[in-house]
């Protein structure tokens, strides 16, 4: 089973480009996640007959942030959203850009060996003003994967805007403390390893060099002067079922590539 996530920034923009379709052809993914989608189902034209799609757009800020999964295989149940026992346990407020939990920005998908979720992360924002927020989500975030866990594994992706090591950037040391890269987002990823979640592209490759997003300044995709933040995490009870962790970086039309991994289930 092959499943891919992409932060497309603009799933209109994407279509335009005519990068998506051709992308699908040829990598075929079972089920794709997509983060950023900036739309409504309908809003672009997407054919692609022998997927079901699957929305979650923003409540409350029309073309922004939002989530969609395209599946061959036909979901048990798709929800949308942190329940909300866990964002008031985490204490997910409401800041002053808005409600991350009304943007769309989660989905959760239970197929028959199991649960698949799929997030866009909110950003610290470049003053760091987000960073309160950040922590929270991350706490809710992860209390309910380990929920979901207990029932069946878990396979978490998306854009988490956060780069865990100084492997997973081109440049650390300038960046340390900034937005994606400051000690309570590093945590936060921690948090995820601690709560029983691999990291499965290190599972297969170590080192620097392999990122999913880059600038649009100074040529930085073409430098290869990038930062790894889009993941696949599993369950540690899936580790032994991943077969490949890949990045994608020929596949543009994004400011990200997709990632992937293939399940033996």
């Amino acid at each position: 089973m092959k499943i891919y996530s992409w932060n497309v920034n603009g799933i209109r923009a994407v279509v335009r480009k005519e990068a998506l379709e051709p992308f699908i052809k040829k990598h075929q993914p079972d089920i794709l996640c997509l983060q950023e989608t900036k739309a409504e189902q309908g809003q672009a034209v997407i054919d692609l007959p022998e997927y079901e799609e699957y929305w979650n757009s923003s409540k409350t800020k029309k073309g922004y942030s939002g989530t969609a999964i395209f599946t061959k295989i036909k979901p048990i149940s798709v929800h949308n959203d942190i329940p909300e026992k866990f964002v008031k346990s985490a204490g997910l407020l409401a800041d002053s850009y808005g409600h991350s939990n009304d943007e769309g920005r989660v989905m959760t998908a239970e197929f028959k060996d199991f649960f698949l979720v799929t997030a866009y992360t909110p950003n610290a924002k470049d003053d760091l003003t987000r960073i309160p927020l950040r922590e929270k989500w991350d706490q809710a975030m992860i209390a309910y994967c380990a929920d979901l866990q207990k029932k069946k594994p878990v396979v978490y992706c998306g854009d988490m805007n956060v780069a865990h090591t100084e492997d997973d950037l081109a440049n650390p040391k300038p960046n340390i403390g900034k937005k994606g890269f400051t000690a309570e987002e590093r945590s936060g990823f921690d948090d995820w390893l601690a709560a029983g979640f691999v990291d499965t592209f290190r599972m297969f490759k170590q080192g620097n060099g392999y990122y999913t997003w880059w600038s649009h300044f100074a040529n930085a995709r073409a430098r290869n002067v990038g930062w790894r933040i889009d993941y696949f995490l599993v369950s540690d009870a899936l580790k032994s079922n991943v077969k490949t962790a890949d990045i994608h970086p020929d596949i543009t039309g994004s400011d990200h590539c997709p990632v992937s991994i293939e399940l033996e289930i």
